[in-house]
């Protein structure tokens, strides 16, 4: 049975609600670019984009040619940094709500001083 990236990445990205937080991972990166934004743990951000770049290049530690063990690289790969990211998307989700209240509690003080 041979199998293609693309529907091994289709399988990964399900995982842990993936394909839902991808909104979540483009607002995270954003805050990142901005100053006083959100600042990611390096290793969860890095990873998961090395990983990507790995996939899309055409070089392999195990060439897909090769029958059932040809994608093993790449869903190893995908398995560890897929739950990196989503991690790190999970703890931007907590930092907005908590930068979102502290902005609210800020504008109220200033209403009330």
């Amino acid at each position: 049975m041979k199998v293609s990236k693309i529907q091994l990445a289709k399988e990964a990205f399900k995982h842990k609600g993936f394909i839902g937080k991808i909104p979540v991972i483009i607002r995270m990166m954003k805050s990142a670019s901005k100053k006083g934004g959100y600042k990611p743990h390096f290793k969860d951000v890095i990873v998961p984009a090395l990983v990507l770049v790995y996939l899309i290049s055409p070089i392999d530690l195990i060439p897909d040619w090769i029958p059932g063990i040809g994608i093993l690289d790449d869903l190893a790969l995908l398995t560890f940094a897929i739950p990196l990211l989503v991690k790190e998307a999970e703890k931007f989700i907590a930092w907005e709500i908590s930068s979102k209240s502290n902005d609210i509690m800020i504008e109220e003080a200033e209403i009330i001083g």
